[in-house]
């Protein structure tokens, strides 16, 4: 189940969603190599003269990334949306991918992400302005309309494939819906059978048979994976045997679980630094373990560490008494 954006062809039907403050290069690196057939950098504001900060900055490196470097841009001005494609695409990004998905409230007070969704006219604007601007392919995230009354994603997506978009990514709810509320897809296929380009379904997609579900009733060309890859990584590959066999994989061992975490926990701290890092593995750690024996107990000492070193000391300890229990098990 392959498809193309532009020149690249991308192999496995499961993409992962950018989550700002997630998808970091660390985490790219791993569900890149955990099965994700492209993997999307963290929303960039397009306003560059914010890129100064330490977080925007970090938030740019994509060297030594497998292909294509897909980066992210957020906005509402069509023309500095335009510059910010053109220096993200001088800082290594081939594939421009537009937000018009994003429902936070700090976004859409500025009328970015899915808030944008409710001027058609200007969705056109910085859609034809950013494609002009560049010669890599251009993607977009949007949701299924502004409200449930307003779901007006089907005319987002022509006007979309009109200005030259080359593949789409659809969330299954309303920017009014946020996270809230069953995700719905039949938008999504009415989406799908109105245009041409690839369309990824997106949306509350936490299991193989769930995604497997989801590409037969939508017609999508793929899915799109966002918080079920919080901890979860695996998830990527899980999907695509299972989508590829029928066969569901069994959950990863201890043993693999112990050298996957303590190998995103070195990328965390040589990435940030020791005190960023030490700040952002406690997140990633937490969602590993939260469905782990004393998963819990471990969270709250491991919050307390405040050095690399104890991290990555503590998390060796956990996982090697994991792996010590299953073997008294067996």
């Amino acid at each position: 189940m392959s498809f193309s954006i532009g020149p690249h062809t991308i192999n496995s039907p499961v993409i992962m969603a950018p989550m700002a403050g997630v998808t970091d290069q660390p985490f790219r690196l791993l569900c890149k190599r955990l099965g994700a057939g492209m993997v999307v950098a963290e929303m960039l504001t397009s306003d560059s003269r914010l890129w100064d900060s330490r977080k925007s900055q970090l938030r740019m490196i994509h060297q030594d990334e497998p292909e294509p470097r897909s980066v992210q841009i957020a906005g509402t001005e069509p023309d500095q949306m335009a510059a910010a494609a053109r220096l993200c695409v001088e800082r290594g990004a081939q594939i421009i991918d537009i937000n018009m998905g994003c429902p936070a409230k700090k976004v859409c007070k500025k009328a970015a992400g899915s808030a944008l969704l409710k001027d058609e006219v200007l969705v056109r604007s910085i859609l034809n302005a950013v494609v002009s601007a560049v010669e890599v392919p251009v993607t977009l995230k949007i949701r299924t309309g502004w409200s449930p009354e307003q779901r007006n994603g089907v005319t987002i997506a022509r006007i979309a494939e009109e200005a030259g978009i080359q593949a789409l990514a659809v969330h299954g709810r309303t920017r009014a819906c946020a996270y809230k509320g069953t995700v719905e897809y039949d938008t999504i296929a009415r989406i799908k059978e109105s245009i041409n380009i690839p369309v990824f379904a997106n949306g509350d997609i936490t299991t193989p048979e769930q995604a497997r579900q989801v590409l037969a009733h939508t017609g999508a060309d793929a899915i799109m994976i966002g918080r079920a890859a919080q901890g979860n990584p695996w998830i990527f590959r899980e999907i695509e045997h299972y989508l590829k066999t029928g066969v569901t994989l069994p959950t990863p061992s201890s043993k693999e679980l112990k050298a996957v975490i303590l190998e995103h926990l070195h990328r965390l701290h040589d990435f940030y630094g020791d005190y960023l890092g030490v700040r952002i593995a406690r997140k990633h750690l937490g969602w590993y373990v939260q469905r782990l024996p004393m998963g819990a107990q471990f969270k709250s000492f491991f919050n307390q560490l405040e050095i690399a070193s104890e991290q990555l000391a503590s998390a060796q300890e956990y996982f090697e008494q994991l792996i010590e229990g299953e073997v008294m098990a067996a």
